[in-house]
């Protein structure tokens, strides 16, 4: 079984600048917790379907499907949530891939670093631009994110 092991952090941002345009990403539910978390994405002009078990740690099961762009258009009118919007940037920073998420819409305001890990001990540098760790905080999934914008914390 596939399994997601991501730790997450805040971003400073006065610290951190993007270095290429990103990747626009806009994404929304088509099931929610308590049941797997199954997400329709379009990341520029690609889709997805992606289903998340619930989370262990910092690890959980995922299993993400490319999909027709048309199909995942119309998967975002199936969707039960709002749809979050951000700008994908991938950083490298020795030796690791970060991808580094600049929120807008009703998130605007949150930029958030992403890293996957083999294992969840595995070590690695953190770049300057990195704040607080926030991992095991729920209201920075995406998820959450969808219900519960930012803007309204």
């Amino acid at each position: 079984m596939p399994i997601e092991i991501e730790r997450k952090f805040l971003v400073d941002h006065s610290l951190w600048k993007p270095t290429d345009e990103g990747t626009k990403i806009i994404q929304a539910y088509l099931g929610l917790y308590p049941s797997p978390t199954v997400r329709i994405r379009i990341a520029g002009e690609q889709g997805f379907l992606t289903i998340k078990g619930r989370s262990q740690s910092i690890a959980r099961p995922e299993f993400e499907y490319e999909v027709p762009l048309n199909e995942a258009l119309e998967m975002l009118d199936l969707a039960i949530s709002h749809p979050v919007e951000k700008t994908r940037y991938e950083v490298m920073h020795k030796g690791f891939l970060w991808e580094v998420d600049v929120f807008s819409g009703k998130n605007t305001g949150l930029i958030m670093a992403e890293i996957e890990l083999e294992s969840e001990d595995q070590e690695f540098n953190r770049p300057d631009w990195l704040l607080e760790e926030v991992s095991a905080d729920g209201r920075y999934y995406n998820s959450y994110l969808s219900g519960c914008p930012f803007s309204e914390w």
